[in-house]
């Protein structure tokens, strides 16, 4: 008996029972039953006679059985399949179509196939041993050239044989006698097109076609649509040939009239397409021109604007310019011959006998390059090392430049084809495209191209998608496309001369703290959100998030990175990929411009997982072996100073991210591990690796350290640091090939040092701070006091000594001018903290600054070297030099820079020959000491008054320096020095009768300093503000007879004046006198002010004074613009404006003034009135416009604030002076005021005031008739005659009474139609009179009697208007009215009427106007 299988049968096992069962013969326990394929026709009954043999059927419950209704598309057939020698059920495309029709066909019914009857067929017998192939001798003798219509493949050639054969005319070729020489040229010669823009076209191809081009009959219903597109095509043709060439071309005009423009372009597109694309210029008829190839030549015209098109696509051209002559057309080649080849064809090449020259023409010799020069800007080429090639160089073509895109001649890649190799399918071209715009970016970054191209290659790069483009390439799975996207990236992100200036401005004054890189801010308009409630309008956040990543992108480059994930991709890359060491260098490069951005991004930095504990258990190890060579394969498992540098940038963002460095990350215990060695040279690394990996570990522990962090490391590496400083001298060797590394290791240990002095300076405040605390928040106390680091000063101090000594040797002098800034900014350090302590002992203290005074600060100071550097102070000015002459390199608005390229070549303030980092060091220590030791400010008086000096300040007070990301870094720099500066005169001008001669340029350049000042300087602003700017001392013009010089000054001008009811300028010495007294509550008027600044001074005076403790972030605020603005004097006038002022076009707004008003706009005038005599240098940066705009706010703020008498003189005064001859030339109210759409909406608020509270102010009145002088616009005249014209009976304003002259009101003659109309209807209606506004009446008779007697030429309009004005004024009943507008001469001051009249009209005008009513009475005569 059989036995069922078991699961531990082996394959033996299943084998052997099979055959048993196949011997016993027993009847199995199942059957496979073949069901009848009922798609194949087959029926139920045929189940017996296949009883035998059985099919295997296999079903899929999952699909349908029923097929889906489908209309596949009808199978092609082959002419030639009969001919070949073929297989029965063989042809694998008919098994295909036919049991493979859809997918569940296949899936639902598998059914073995059955092959018992089919016949296996031999192949058919034939003479020859091979099938025959087909030659193309023989395709040529079945059918001619001629017959097969023209050109034509050797497959189309076969085909029209076959048809020969069987006798049958092929659809596509045309009647032998439409193909006839004769007739050919026929219709060559009556060629016409229906383009417009050729001259000639292809009609010979209509007549000579047997079948329409255009038109096939399918989708006609009848059962003959092909015979009746037929016939109508002969009877088209049979009309064509009766036509003369005249006749066709009027039909011709005649359907481009009627036809739609968009179906006259489709029927030339078809017929483009129906001729040979390879049509050749040398085939047309002798005679005929290229123009005449109406066909080839929209084709080829389409063909460019289509490429055109697609390479705007990636970017603007970049152009190069040359001068020269210009280039004749040159001539198209001649066609390839077959005398011109080198090997010739043969007839036994197959498909090789005939020449086809359109396909040779690759292989011709490249054309030579341009030998001339052209005016026409051409397409940038670069080489593969981003260099320009000028067209006229012709380079050798095995450098692997020329290529056969377009202009083959021009050796080198457009910036087009490099972004398309950059997406080849081939790795190399790929690789090579990336390299080479890596290549053009680095030159770019670096100003290369700025003289040779138009536009900035990094805008035109970053607009076509260059940042999508590198982002793509860097998900590229290989590594050698991966180096090269990264190379590229860094190229276009890093400027390695930034970063290098940065770093040389590190031991400077806050030389820690930066400016985040972020593009400048560009309010967007929301216009959808203006009336929604703020609870329902988007957050900034929000609308961050609905952008796209190219809307980011285009707005901000590094936002938009990591928007699109770079930092995960880059992680990725520095852990698995695991590259070379300079693409590990370019990824921490990149990671520390990234962290530069912004503190957001620094934080986007530190929170991306995994990546910092990667770079920090990689690139900073506890422990290393050292590199078998100075260029290591890997450098991981190696310490890197390029990631000392980015833990650096990032602390600098904040101190909470520098906490997450030195605790979390576990930088606390990697520190030692690379300071504790008493050499670098001891770190197993390269010499001058270990040199710049210790400099970044002093850096990053001085930026903690700022904080007031890490200072536990400084005890515990006490020794260590002890043992640096004593080795300075003997390390800084003049023949050291590393000596430039050196200085900046030593340079960054005195940084640390001076942090951690500023810290433990703090130590007692904080102890007892937080013992009188009581619960509320303080700081707590560092471990470091003031004893870890004062014994320090005395080794210090003998090191300053030494190298000031050092200045007299030629080779040491360079290195000491780099060390000495650092240790005077440490002395400052050590005494500014020293003053604060209970250990501070003065005697013994002033004794050490008097001989620290007379052994180091007066040598120095003396030494012929500083001397020399002192004169280098305006040439090395950012102020000074607004308009440089070096290049300014490229920057993009979204990838803002430093713009440091070059820096070295051109003078500035990082160069070893600026003098700014040793006087501000000097400066800085002198403040210091003068506050302790006062007695020693005298012995400075020579820096003050050396002419370098002088002449530097002199320049500062008349520049106005401009402010971006290229220049606010340095300008910083430089602030601190002109802050310091003054710092020095405020306390020798009360004693030094020699610097208080130059009281006034101090003064000056504090008044021009304010403005200018930068985020994180507010503190410099409040103490201009309490201590210079008001100050008498400085104002010497107060106090030696000023205000009688003024009054003394302007005596002259009021002699003529008898009556005049306003103050005038002789009152200026008064109000000038009381200013001057009322100074130091001027100040406290403007400190009120500016209280709203108070949070921000104080975070600025934490960082100033090295209170480390409290700053939280190194990182300086957003660079939006300067802290104080221009118009600072204006400040209590605006404000009290905005919070109680008219808008939305007057109207009184409040009925009574804020408290103590009055007496903020009495202070801010007086200021105002100081400013404008005395120092109207300062108030240059303002517009006189916005001065005007600014001082209209007294009107506008209240309904009687201007009626106030104090208000009202001060006022007065300065109304006079505006409008002194020379402000009235630079006065412009066409220009808008900052802050104002224009001047006219704020014109138009100020006539509606005076109608409302005026009373017929005369103050008011003179401020509302500035503004309609001739030179202004029309447009605030009309206003004051169309809408406001009631005003003009309250306007008394005389002629005495306006310090302007009036010929500004009546010259030139007025040449508004619509306003000379409101003029006269004013003066007919009796509106305007001379009692009520005597000045205007003036204005108005002026320009209608220069009018109505002009003899120039005008249009017709203005001729009869005024003929109409001068027939009604010689009708006027109003005789005084009359005589005045007809016998008006001049303006006059002193006359009754404020002008001058003839006695009787002159001859001209009395001949002019009987003309004029001759003229009428003849018209009316013929009327009646």
């Amino acid at each position: 008996m059989l036995r069922r299988p078991k699961p531990t049968d082996s394959e033996a096992d299943l084998l052997r029972e099979q055959e048993k069962f196949l011997i016993s013969g027993t009847q199995s326990a199942a059957n496979v039953v073949r069901r009848p394929d009922k798609r194949r026709g087959e029926a139920g009954g045929e189940e017996g006679e296949n009883e035998g043999r059985q099919k295997d059927v296999v079903t899929i419950d999952d699909l349908p059985d029923q097929l889906p209704p489908l209309t596949p598309a009808p199978p092609k057939k082959s002419r030639f399949k009969a001919s070949r020698v073929t297989f029965e059920d063989e042809d694998a495309g008919e098994i295909l179509d036919r049991h493979d029709t859809h997918v569940s066909a296949v899936l639902s019914r598998i059914v073995e196939r059955d092959t018992s009857s089919t016949q296996i067929s031999l192949p058919a017998l034939t003479g020859m041993a091979f099938p025959k192939v087909l030659h193309r001798s023989e395709t040529s003798s079945q059918v001619p050239l001629s017959s097969a219509g023209g050109k034509k493949s050797i497959f189309a050639r076969q085909i029209a044989a076959q048809r020969l054969k069987e006798g049958k005319t092929p659809s596509h070729c045309a009647p032998k006698a439409a193909q006839t020489p004769e007739h050919r040229e026929q219709n060559l010669r009556s060629e016409n097109s229906m383009d417009t823009d050729q001259c000639g076209a292809a009609v010979d191809q209509i007549t000579a076609d047997s079948c329409p081009s255009l038109l096939s009959g399918q989708g006609l219903g009848g059962p003959d649509s092909s015979g009746e597109t037929m016939r109508i095509h002969r009877e088209n043709q049979v009309k064509l040939q009766a036509m003369s060439q005249s006749e066709i071309l009027q039909e011709q005009r005649k359907l481009l009239s009627q036809l739609d423009p968009r179906l006259v372009d489709f029927v030339r597109s078809r017929k483009a397409q129906s001729i040979p694309s390879s049509a050749s210029i040398s085939k047309q008829p002798q005679g005929k021109s290229s123009k005449d190839n109406f066909p080839l030549e929209n084709v080829s015209r389409e063909s460019d604007s289509s490429a055109t098109g697609a390479a705007v696509l990636f970017q603007k051209p970049q152009e190069v310019e040359m001068e020269g002559e210009e280039e004749l057309p040159s001539q198209p080649p001649a066609a390839v011959t077959e005398e011109d080849l080198l090997l010739k064809p043969q007839k036994k090449w197959v498909h090789m006998d005939k020449l086809e020259p359109e396909k040779l023409e690759w292989m011709r010799d490249l054309p030579s390059p341009r030998r001339k020069g052209t005016k026409k800007a051409m397409q940038a080429r670069f080489d593969f090392a981003g260099s320009l090639i000028p067209p006229t160089e012709d380079l050798p073509t095995h450098l692997g430049l020329h290529h056969h895109g377009e202009e083959p001649e021009r050796a080198g890649y457009s910036l087009q084809e490099l972004f398309l190799l950059s997406r080849s399918q081939l790795i190399q071209q790929r690789s090579l495209a990336l390299s080479t715009l890596a290549n053009i970016l680095s030159k770019a970054r670096s100003g290369e191209y700025l003289s040779v191209l138009q536009g900035s290659v990094v805008s035109t790069l970053l607009d076509a998608g260059l940042l999508f483009l590198l982002r793509f390439a860097l998900d590229d799975g290989v590594e050698g496309v991966i180096t090269a996207a990264v190379h590229a990236l860094k190229a276009l992100l890093v400027c390695p001369e930034d970063e290098e200036c940065l770093d040389c401005t590190f031991s400077w004054f806050r030389g820690l703290a930066s400016f985040p890189l972020l593009p400048s801010a560009h309010e967007e308009e929301e216009e959808e959100e203006e009336g929604l409630p703020e609870c329902m309008k988007e957050t900034a956040k929000e609308k961050e998030e609905k952008k796209s990543d190219h809307d980011v992108a285009r707005q901000d480059v590094v936002k938009g990175l990591l928007k699109m994930k770079l930092l995960p991709r880059l992680r990725y890359i520095l852990e698995v990929v695991r590259p070379s060491p300079r693409v590990v260098q370019n990824v921490l490069q990149i990671l520390t411009r990234i962290a530069r951005h912004s503190s957001s991004s620094a934080t986007q930095v530190l929170d991306s997982p995994r990546l910092m504990e990667m770079l920090v258990s990689e690139f900073l190890p506890t422990s290393w072996t050292a590199p078998s060579s100075p260029l290591p394969q890997s450098v991981y498992g190696l310490p890197l100073a390029s990631a000392m540098k980015l833990l650096r940038v990032l602390a600098t963002s904040g101190r909470h991210a520098c906490a997450r460095l030195f605790n979390s990350l576990g930088v606390r215990e990697r520190l030692p591990y690379l300071l504790s060695a008493a050499e670098p040279s001891e770190l197993l690394l390269e010499p001058a690796e270990a040199l710049r990996i210790t400099t970044e570990a002093y850096r990053l522990w001085a930026v903690a350290a700022g904080y007031g962090q890490a200072c536990k490391l400084f005890i515990d590496l006490y020794q260590g640091l002890a043992k640096a400083v004593q080795s300075v001298h003997r390390v800084l060797v003049p023949s050291d090939p590393l000596l430039h590394l050196q200085l900046q290791r030593v340079l960054a240990l005195l940084s640390l040092l001076t942090q951690v002095t500023h810290t433990a300076g703090c130590h007692q405040e904080l102890q007892a701070g937080m013992v009188s605390s009581q619960g509320e928040e303080c700081p707590p106390p560092p471990p470091v006091s003031w004893g870890h680091v004062s014994g320090l000063q005395a080794s210090l101090l003998g090191h300053l000594k030494g190298f000031v000594k050092s200045l007299d040797h030629a080779v040491q002098k360079d290195s000491s001018l780099a060390v000495i800034p650092a240790y005077l900014i440490y002395l400052e350090a050590y005494y500014h903290q020293l003053s604060r302590q209970n250990c501070f002992k003065p005697v013994e203290t002033l004794q050490e600054l008097e001989q620290l005074t007379a052994e180091v600060l007066l040598p120095l100071l003396s030494h012929h070297v500083v001397q020399g550097l002192i004169k280098n102070l305006k040439p090395s000015s950012v102020v000074c030099n607004v308009q440089s002459s070096h290049h300014v390199p490229e920057t993009s608005p979204s990838l803002p820079g430093l713009a440091c390229p070059g820096w070295r070549d051109h003078p500035g303030l990082v160069v070893p020959s600026s003098p700014f980092p040793l006087l501000t060091g000097l400066g800085l220590l002198l403040q210091t000491i003068t506050g302790i030791h006062k007695g020693l400010s005298c012995k400075f008086t020579g820096l003050l008054l050396s002419e370098p000096v002088i002449g530097y300040l002199r320049s500062c007070s008349q520049a106005i320096p401009t402010m971006s990301h290229t220049r606010a870094w340095l300008l910083r720099h430089e602030h601190h020095l002109l802050y310091l500066l003054l710092r020095l005169a405020h306390r020798l001008v009360p004693i030094e009768p020699n610097v208080a001669k130059h009281a006034s340029l101090y003064h000056q350049v504090a008044l021009v300093l304010l403005p200018w000042l930068l985020p994180g300087s507010e503190y410099l602003g409040h103490e201009l503000l309490s201590s210079i700017i008001f100050s008498k001392d400085f104002i010497s013009e107060g106090h030696s007879g000023g205000p009688e010089a003024v009054e003394l000054g302007e005596l002259k001008l009021q002699e003529g004046t008898q009556h005049c009811s306003s103050p005038s300028l002789h009152t200026v010495g008064a109000l000038l006198r009381e200013a001057c007294v009322q100074l130091p509550s001027i100040r406290g008027c403007f400190l009120t002010q500016l209280a709203h600044l108070e949070p921000l001074v104080l975070m600025s005076r934490d960082a100033l004074l090295g209170r480390n403790p409290w700053i939280s972030s190194h990182l300086l605020t957003e660079l939006t613009g300067p802290t104080v603005p221009s118009d600072w004097p204006f400040l209590p006038l605006v404000s009290l404006y905005e919070r109680t002022g008219v808008s939305n076009g007057g109207g009184l707004a409040v009925e009574e003034l804020p408290q103590g008003a009055l007496q903020a706009v009495t202070h801010c005038l007086q200021w105002l009135l100081l400013l404008e005599v005395w120092r109207e240098e300062a108030l240059k940066v303002i517009l006189p416009v916005a001065k005007l705009a600014r001082l209209s706010c007294v009107f506008l703020c209240s309904s009687d604030l201007f009626l106030e008498r104090p208000v009202q003189k001060l006022t007065w005064g300065l109304f006079r002076l505006l409008t002194r001859q020379s402000r009235l030339d630079s006065l412009d109210l066409n220009v808008p005021p900052p802050g104002l759409a224009s001047f006219q909406d704020l014109y138009f608020a100020l006539l509606t005031q005076y109608e409302a509270v005026s009373f017929g102010d005369r103050l008011f009145g003179c401020w509302v008739l500035l503004p309609l002088q001739r030179t202004y616009s029309a447009s605030m005249r009309l206003a004051v005659f169309g809408e406001h014209v009631g005003m003009l009976r309250s306007l008394g304003v005389t002629l005495e009474q306006l310090s302007i002259p009036i010929e500004r009101f009546t010259s030139p003659p007025e040449d508004s139609l619509p306003l000379l109309r409101l003029y006269f209807r004013s003066l007919v209606t009796g509106t305007l009179k001379p009692r009520w506004c005597p000045l205007l009446y003036v204005v108005a008779l002026s320009h209608i009697n220069s009018f109505i007697f002009s003899q120039d030429a005008a249009a017709q309009e203005v001729e009869a208007a005024r003929h109409s004005m001068l027939r009604k004024i010689y009708y006027l009943t109003d005789e005084v009215l009359r005589n005045h507008l007809l016998l008006f001469r001049l303006p006059q001051k002193h006359s009754e009427f404020g002008f001058d009249t003839y006695k009787q009209l002159p001859p001209i005008r009395e001949k002019h106007l009987e003309s004029i009513l001759k003229g009428q009475d003849s018209s009316d005569d013929k009327g009646d």
